[in-house]
């Protein structure tokens, strides 16, 4: 049963592997529009995300893209992302040999009108697919910067995973990431 904690701007969800928070921040709406906090680094650390976040990052990708699954060995990232416009299935997947959810996996509906973020610790993958016809914008702070001699490739389609990604349709995936390594032969955290 997830924990929920609560600060004055989110409600926040734990999720079955360690460290991995569904957030669900307070959005204030009248006829204009909306307003929320997408970050407040009090608040964060409230509910124990108290990282510094070095790199912001903004990918747009259509329908059915699959990105993913990332993650970076010595320069490992923690992740806090949100999709400003369109529908994501995000997932993590536990790369830490010392946790007990060690080769499991998460995924979250994350959208623009759910306006839900997901915290990823440092020690997992992430990846995620596009749901919405429209495409998807994904904004994510990252708590490292991208070392691309760090950086290694989980295979989105790995059997021993068993990822349900979600999507309708032929999954859109590059190059880079249809020579993800299977679990099994990737480089783990201890």
């Amino acid at each position: 049963m997830a924990v929920e904690r609560i600060s004055s701007s989110m409600n926040v969800s734990e999720t079955p592997l360690k460290g991995v928070l569904l957030i669900e921040p307070r959005v204030f709406r009248d006829t204009r529009g909306f307003f929320l906090e997408s970050f407040n680094k009090k608040s964060m650390a409230e509910v124990g995300i108290s990282q510094d976040f070095v790199q912001d990052n903004h990918s747009f990708s259509a329908r059915n893209v699959v990105r993913g699954l990332h993650y970076q060995v010595r320069r490992p990232q923690g992740k806090l992302i949100r999709v400003v416009s369109g529908e994501i299935f995000d997932v993590a997947v536990d790369l830490r040999r010392s946790s007990l959810s060690f080769g499991c996996w998460h995924g979250a509906r994350l959208s623009g009108e759910n306006k839900h973020m997901l915290w990823i610790p440092a020690g997992l993958a992430h990846g995620f697919a596009v749901l919405s016809e429209e495409g998807a914008h994904v904004l994510y702070k990252a708590t490292d910067f991208h070392e691309p001699e760090c950086e290694r490739t989980l295979a989105w389609n790995d059997p021993h995973l068993k990822i349900d990604w979600q999507i309708q349709g032929e999954p859109i995936v590059s190059a880079k990431d249809r020579m993800g390594l299977c679990f099994r032969d990737a480089e783990v955290f201890e």
